[in-house]
């Protein structure tokens, strides 16, 4: 049996076509071209952008173009795209430009966690680049330039990540300190998640009271443990948000995706989450 690919992906979020515009050239001095999406609600941003990497790139395809595909995305409209796979990140399946594509439903299972994030993203009119690689090399890489230019935060000296986990009630509570980072810390998000979830725990609640940083990298493995915990039929609920991770997960509409509880306690009292509640 193969083993399977692991992609690591790091989101930057953008509110400056200047700043993306940045990145996306930075980004594609390195990166191959089926590893970068960069979508936008902004027709103009997007032609512009195609334009410049199209010109920069000769008769190259895909993201390096200069080609804009629209796509009519409910409930948002146009959002227009450079890069492969930017109909799969929102859902839709299909091909053309500028007309309605069909929603897919394989895709919909797998990624409706990443898919309301990025919709929810663009709804709130700012422009997104999701970089995905097998290369820790080369992620490492985009998160630097992601973290640089796009909304965020900037690094501290934090220890490493740290974990521990304990049951209450019918939870399993996995607290972390530190850092989620691309390398060790995304790693152990990971694989923490996934040993809970092993266990048999449908409920799982990530206490982030003491994680200092989390970079772009650290925000791509949120959402697709989220999205993993929900298609096995769980719930991740996140709790004891401080106001500097609060202020991230706001400034880049995760948010709007996420249950969020003030502590553990209401998390078990209210299972089924709320979404955006503001730190103590």
């Amino acid at each position: 049996m193969p083993l399977e690919v692991i992609l690591e992906t790091a989101i930057g979020v953008f509110n400056s076509d200047e700043r993306a515009e940045e990145a996306i050239l930075e980004l594609r001095e390195r990166l191959p071209e089926d590893s970068l999406v960069f979508l936008t609600r902004n027709q103009g941003e997007a032609a512009r952008l195609g334009k410049v990497v199209g010109g920069i790139a000769g008769g190259a395809t895909g993201l390096y173009a200069a080609i804009a595909v629209s796509l009519l995305v409910p409930g948002i409209g146009s959002v227009f795209a450079l890069g492969a796979g930017a109909a799969a990140l929102l859902g839709m399946a299909g091909a053309g430009t500028g007309g309605a594509l069909a929603k897919s439903a394989a895709q919909e299972s797998r990624h409706s966690e990443d898919i309301a994030f990025f919709r929810s993203v663009l709804k709130a009119g700012r422009s997104l680049i999701v970089v995905r690689t097998e290369s820790k090399e080369l992620a490492r890489f985009a998160c630097d330039v992601l973290d640089r230019l796009g909304i965020g935060l900037q690094p501290d000296p934090a220890d490493q990540i740290q974990t521990s986990t304990r049951m209450l009630a019918q939870a399993a509570v996995l607290d972390i300190t530190g850092r989620i980072t691309l390398g060790e810390g995304n790693v152990v998000l990971r694989d923490k998640v996934g040993e809970l979830l092993d266990a048999g725990n449908q409920r799982i609640i990530l206490n982030l009271q003491d994680v200092h940083f989390i970079d772009s990298s650290g925000l791509g493995e949120l959402v697709k443990a989220h999205a993993t915990v929900r298609n096995k039929g769980g719930q991740l609920t996140l709790v004891n948000l401080n106001r500097r991770i609060s202020d991230l997960l706001q400034m880049t509409k995760l948010s709007t995706v996420f249950e969020i509880q003030p502590d553990e306690e209401t998390a078990v009292r209210h299972p089924t989450g709320t979404q955006g509640t503001p730190p103590k």
